[in-house]
């Protein structure tokens, strides 16, 4: 099994999430596959597309066969994975679009969740997920923070059994700050 980690940040240098990302994925010391989704981001289906997606259809577009593709794709990543680390930088108090294409496309009826008379259950078989949210000043967990608890949501609708949150916001201030309190709060995570 091995460790999934998605990157979200536009910010490809000097990113907290992205930093402390690669911190923990390096401290887990397992074999990654990692996902940048800016530098090779989900695209955007057009209406029609993503009907015929979500429908399990096929219209006939190439365009459809493409995104269908990449979903498969993203979709075998996760399958493969036992843990999933996730790099999220806030944005108007959500996730980027950046990170809701690829959510779009691995939110999958009958490939990562089906529906039961009990409700919709996950079926991936991811036993960890760490949620590294960065902020510019939103407290993570706050009631403007739609951003993990919306990561969060989606972990637990595909079937991640433990989901922790690693919380760098107030990366306005000082970065070394923000660095230092999140390897220490993974530190503190990975010592249980």
């Amino acid at each position: 099994m091995t460790t999934l980690h998605i990157d979200s940040s536009a910010n490809l240098t000097g990113s907290n999430s992205r930093k402390l990302g690669q911190y923990l994925a390096a401290k887990l010391d397992k074999p990654t596959v990692y996902r940048d989704l800016v530098s090779n981001p989900v695209s955007l289906p057009s209406a029609e597309d993503l009907m015929a997606f979500k429908d399990g259809t096929d219209n006939g577009n190439a365009s459809l066969s493409n995104f269908v593709e990449l979903s498969n794709t993203l979709i075998n990543e996760l399958k493969q994975a036992d843990t999933l680390v996730i790099g999220a930088s806030m944005y108007n108090f959500s996730v980027s679009s950046y990170l809701k294409l690829w959510i779009d496309a691995i939110c999958v009826a009958g490939k990562t969740f089906h529906y039961t008379e009990q409700g919709p259950q996950g079926l991936c078989n991811i036993e960890k997920a760490y949620i590294i949210t960065v902020t510019g000043g939103t407290p993570v967990g706050s009631s403007y923070d739609h951003c993990s608890s919306y990561i969060e949501q989606v972990c637990r609708f595909i079937g991640v059994k433990e989901i922790y949150h690693i919380d760098a916001s107030g990366s306005k201030g000082s970065q070394a700050e923000v660095l230092s309190d999140g390897e220490r709060q993974i530190d503190a995570l990975l010592a249980k």
